[in-house]
């Protein structure tokens, strides 16, 4: 007694009974060298510095060395996996994301202010979720870094797997505000991905939904 066979199949279950080339094995993730690692551990570095200087809000030489000395302790107390950078540095959209959230800074400031004058007035607060559209690990967390600046803005939560960022807006008072909130967020990731980012990840910035499922 023999088992039954497709339609149209051999023996394997292809048509004409041909079989299928077994699919290739996944690349191996490229090493990365002792090189590629210090530089990262600088860039890691870096934006440690420039956050604790603006947590503090005054640039000045202390600053500096508390947040060089800050930053050398916690990648040596809580390192983290390895966030390889893959991407280019191109200096005149770094300056066009520098420009704006310094613009966003204060007039997210001035906003916040003018909420907490209103005698009388209770903002209504708002946890939104937006998908990046490039989920890899720096530029999930120069986002929320970024986003957690911005005076109203903060971040509660990060789905890493699925590249989600919850973020608690304040001040919302109808659906309009929901949308823009999310709008900014976006257009913070777009500003650091054409900053930062690699060819591949540029290009993702502009494909729809179904497209970036199709192109890892």
């Amino acid at each position: 007694m023999t088992d039954d066979l497709p339609p149209g199949g051999g023996a394997t279950g292809e048509p004409n009974g041909v079989p299928r080339a077994a699919p290739e094995p996944d690349a191996p993730m490229p090493l990365v060298g002792r090189g590629g690692r210090r530089r990262d551990q600088a860039l890691a570095l870096g934006w440690l510095v420039v956050a604790w200087m603006l947590l503090w809000g005054d640039v000045s030489w202390g600053n500096l060395i508390a947040g060089l000395l800050v930053g050398v302790a916690v990648l040596v107390f809580f390192p983290l996996p390895p966030v390889t950078f893959g991407g280019r540095f191109r200096p005149r959209a770094l300056l066009v994301f520098l420009i704006t959230f310094i613009a966003e800074l204060v007039s997210a400031s001035l906003h916040v202010a003018a909420v907490a004058l209103r005698f009388g007035y209770r903002p209504r607060g708002a946890i939104i979720a937006v998908p990046l559209r490039v989920r890899t690990d720096l530029n999930l967390t120069l986002t929320a870094e970024v986003i957690s600046l911005v005076p109203g803005t903060l971040i509660i939560d990060v789905d890493r797997v699925e590249g989600v960022l919850y973020v608690h807006v304040l001040d919302v008072r109808g659906p309009q505000d929901v949308s823009d909130s999310r709008k900014r967020v976006l257009a913070v990731e777009r500003r650091i991905v054409r900053a930062i980012g690699s060819p591949a990840e540029v290009r993702r910035l502009d494909l729809e939904p179904a497209e970036r499922r199709n192109h890892p």
